[in-house]
């Protein structure tokens, strides 16, 4: 509104001063005017570019205004001098002044909408003062703060940051025998292991003042701003202390320096170096504890993890399924449950899941809930939620009979040799309805947790991925588009276990991988070659021969058991998914097999999207 007024206000000014003398001066035609001019009727005339006006003689002097005509007209000066009448040239002020007001109004403009947004007399913080002081989020009181008890799964990650809560509140104890704890704690894992929600329980379980922030809060155009803020983040702590300062994906501004990129002097390294300095200088009675969280710890400046920095790191880790059951009961509470659900053997179900992805699944299956508006959250709910996070949203596609059967031939081939090779987990679920960006899936539950994979277990692997395209060539001798992520996924784990695992005698335990660390990460540009062309077209030999060798092993599973598969592949078409105790009763003549499911492994065919829940490299 400021801004409308002052730009209307110029409007007017400048109107009044441009046609001020508009409404008293008469307007006549220019040839009227110059025959009144040889009758001797005008004792004073101004010309200007594009008009005149002359003072009428007379008992009331009036003012009359014509236009000149284009190109001016060269005979009016003699005959205005041949009159004697006093002649005044006029300045074309008019558009140089409309000209000159315009970057004056852009800039009246600007000052007001930069006074308003950074005016301390708005609602909360003066905003001037976060541009070049500080963002970050200050403490609030909480009624309910986050503890310990929020946070399930990370007991060892608990364990190592517990004594930082005696530290907070008791800091007078610790500093009479001369103890001082770690100041920076570096928190590590992967996203959504709850890195975020252990600093929150810290100062929680504390009841300390809680600063949080994120490392691209720093960042911004101007140089020295983020600077600046950090310097306004620590001394606010200071003066709250005891206090815990949380910094969010700290990678972002704490990358390694001096690779080439940028120079020495931009933005984000000296926000670098005022963090650095920031924590060498606490003194041993500042009772301050600064945590940091990232998911790339490789790509850190060597000297933000050097004694007196970030010098104790806490690894967070994927859940277990013992985890995994304590997130769910968390995360349920409030929820009402059906009865019949067991969360443990539901967290058996859900390796790879981290604490984020399980609170999204119970969300999810509240959501399908009300939607169908239901009471409670069944089984039922459960399972789809955990489908559509793992598979995708179930597509309607007009699939020809003939694709159709080609892809009950493909997944009943994964199935059935993941059913018959021994040391292969069991086989929780097939189908072949469309979901997401696959056009069918072969799930395959782990039966327990593995944290090593043996050699055979892996060639297993890459003979269950492979079958599908095998099944295929046995029944229909044609291959398809449909094995596409099959052959990267097996392609990509071969390769893993000959040039990086050891597992090729020809080549003995050697890593041959290259380096995958991109510059602009923090790394050197330039990645030496490790190995030669020779050692290179071993590796590529050895590969062909480990993805032929499970190639062969999967033809001979399909081709050993087809009469069985013939019966799945009929069931597949008419009844589209089908459970584990289902695919036992097809496989096995006897009927009655009892094969425990475990965990959840997804693999989907089509032009090709494939996901693995418990995906290793």
């Amino acid at each position: 509104m400021q801004v409308a007024a002052i730009l209307l206000f110029i409007a007017v000014v400048f109107a009044f001063s441009f046609f001020q003398n508009t409404e008293e001066a008469h307007v006549i035609p220019y040839s009227e005017f110059k025959q009144n001019i040889v009758a001797g009727l005008y004792e004073e005339v101004r010309i200007s570019e594009e008009m005149v006006e002359a003072v009428a003689s007379g008992e009331v002097s009036t003012i009359v205004r014509a236009v000149l005509p284009p190109g001016g007209d060269p005979s009016l000066l003699p005959h205005l001098e041949a009159q004697s009448v006093e002649v005044t040239g006029i300045a074309p002020t008019s558009g140089n002044f409309l000209i000159g007001l315009v970057p004056w109004v852009f800039i009246i403009a600007f000052y007001i909408w930069f006074a308003r947004r950074f005016s301390p007399s708005l609602p909360g913080q003066n905003r001037m003062q976060d541009l070049f002081g500080g963002r970050f989020t200050k403490p609030v009181q909480n009624d309910r703060p986050v503890t310990f008890r929020d946070v399930a799964g990370q007991d060892q990650a608990k364990q190592e940051v517990e004594e930082l809560v005696e530290f907070l509140r008791d800091f007078e104890r610790f500093d009479r025998v001369g103890a001082e704890v770690p100041h920076g704690v570096l928190l590590m894992g992967p996203p959504g292991t709850g890195k975020t929600l252990l600093a929150k329980a810290l100062a929680g379980e504390a009841n300390v003042p809680f600063f949080s922030t994120s490392g691209s809060e720093f960042i911004e155009v101007f140089v020295g701003v983020g600077a600046g803020r950090v310097r306004r983040m620590f001394e606010e702590a200071r003066k709250q202390a005891p206090s815990v300062i949380f910094i969010d994906e700290l990678d972002s501004i704490g990358r390694t320096r001096g690779t080439g990129l940028g120079g020495g002097n931009d933005e984000r390294e000296q926000t670098l170096n005022q963090i650095l300095a920031e924590l060498d200088g606490f003194s041993g009675k500042d009772a301050v504890v600064v945590l940091a969280a990232t998911n790339r710890p490789d790509v850190l400046d060597p000297a933000l993890l050097r004694p007196g920095r970030f010098d104790r790191h806490v690894t967070l880790e994927l859940p277990d399924q013992a985890a995994r059951e304590a997130i769910l009961k968390v995360h349920a509470k409030g929820r009402p449950l059906a009865n019949d659900i067991d969360l443990k053997a539901l967290s058996k179900s859900l390796p790879g899941f981290s604490g984020a992805d399980l609170k999204n699944l119970l969300n999810e299956a509240s959501i399908r809930a009300a939607r169908r508006e239901g009471g409670e959250i069944t089984s039922e709910d459960l399972t789809e939620a955990r489908d559509r996070i793992t598979l995708g949203t179930v597509r309607t596609l007009a699939i020809m009979p003939e694709e159709k059967h080609r892809l009950a031939v493909h997944e009943a081939g994964h199935t059935a040799v993941a059913y018959y090779q021994p040391g292969a987990d069991p086989v929780e679920k097939v189908t072949i309805i469309p979901r997401g960006r696959s056009l069918g899936g072969t799930h395959i539950l782990p039966k327990e947790e593995r944290h090593t994979l043996d050699q055979s277990y892996l060639e297993t692997q890459l003979a269950i991925l492979l079958a599908g395209q095998a099944a295929e060539i046995a029944w229909l001798k044609t291959a398809s588009s449909g094995a596409d992520d099959d052959i990267n996924r097996a392609t990509s784990l071969a390769r893993s276990m000959i040039s990086r695992w050891g597992m090729a005698e020809e080549l003995g335990p050697i890593n041959l991988t290259s380096e995958e660390d991109h510059p602009f990460l923090g790394q050197s540009i330039a990645q030496p070659k490790v190995f030669s062309d020779r050692t290179a077209a071993k590796v590529d030999e050895c590969v062909i021969a480990l993805l032929k060798k499970a190639q062969a092993t999967a033809t001979s599973v399909v081709e050993k058991h087809r009469d069985a598969i013939d019966r799945l592949i009929s069931e597949l078409e008419q009844r589209e998914t089908l459970d584990a105790s289902e695919i036992s009763k097809i496989l096995e003549t006897g009927g009655n097999i009892s094969r425990l499911p475990g965990t959840s492994t997804s693999h989907k065919t089509g032009h090709e999207f494939t996901s693995q829940t418990n995906k290793r490299t």
